[in-house]
């Protein structure tokens, strides 16, 4: 079946998993039904090991400090779970094992936990083979849209496999994770709406050089113009398109190339990827704060 984003579509009601009548209760490790530990895990865990404490929901296990803290995150990895695998059109019912999610709040925890992973200095989360490694700073009231970009990480490569290339599967995380904290607000009351930015005009990247990256930018400055710009290229698919962008999703997941699964999901509307850049490069470079579609 030709896979269709449901990105237009309403979202299920935030709270209908929410912990909210108090703290997710602590378990001990042993306790945990899932305790496959990876190998960056046990470099988290390594880190003041004698502090951790451990909580599960139903797709979830939590490794973190302080409950207020771990809580709240468990009602919104639960929601972008749901939502996500919703538009993505995949039932997770019957997908046993769970995610590990390792919380930390003070930045010099997360930057041992950076050194000891090999992490990218620039990296605020991280989704690991099947696990999610954050920062969460008690300090800080909004949290931001990483939790939702790192379970979107999460739920494509459980169900399309590790083969969806870089740059879609950033700007779909992006994209999934700017809407999916919005709707999450929204639900509690707050007047929130997804944003996204537009890509400064001189450092527009070719469709064909932004689609045949195998790595991210060398060059700190083009790293955020890269996920920027990637998120602005599903953005315009899917609008173009989401039973179009379905298919090239499902086709780059399987090995086609991008101008292969452009025409296997568009057919004549981009006869290339110069007929695509003609539309898209006006889009992506569009005014700073240019409001998502819900």
């Amino acid at each position: 079946m030709a896979l269709v984003l449901a990105l237009g579509g309403a979202f299920p009601a935030a709270a209908s998993e929410d912990t909210a009548n108090g703290a997710l209760p602590e378990l001990a490790l042993a306790q945990l039904s899932d305790r496959a530990v990876t190998t960056l895990g046990q470099a988290a865990l390594g880190i003041r090991a004698a502090e951790w404490k451990h909580a599960e929901t139903a797709n979830f296990v939590y490794h973190f400090f302080h409950s207020f803290i771990a809580t709240p995150v468990s009602v919104e990895a639960e929601f972008y779970y749901r939502v996500i695998a919703k538009e993505l059109e995949k039932d997770t019912t019957q997908w046993e094992r769970k995610c590990h999610i390792y919380i930390f709040e003070r930045a010099e925890d997360w930057a041992e936990f950076q050194k000891r992973g090999a992490l990218d200095p620039w990296t605020g989360g991280i989704h690991a083979a099947g696990s999610l490694f954050l920062q969460r700073d008690p300090q800080v009231k909004w949290k931001g849209s990483t939790l939702g970009h790192e379970v979107a990480h999460l739920v494509v490569e459980r169900f399309f496999g590790a083969g969806v290339p870089l740059w879609l599967n950033e700007g779909y995380a992006e994209y999934a994770a700017s809407r999916c904290y919005a709707a999450f607000h929204r639900a509690r009351g707050f007047a929130s709406r997804p944003t996204s930015r537009g890509v400064p005009a001189g450092m527009f990247l070719p469709v064909r050089e932004l689609t045949g990256m195998l790595a991210y930018p060398q060059d700190v400055a083009q790293v955020g113009v890269f996920y920027g710009e990637s998120e602005r290229l599903v953005r315009f698919l899917s609008a173009a398109d989401k039973r179009g962008f379905g298919v090239l999703f499902e086709a780059m997941a399987k090995g086609s190339r991008f101008e292969t699964a452009l025409t296997k999901g568009y057919g004549s509307r981009f006869i290339n990827l110069e007929a695509l850049e003609r539309e898209f490069k006006p889009y992506a470079i569009h005014e700073n704060g240019a409001p998502l579609q819900d």
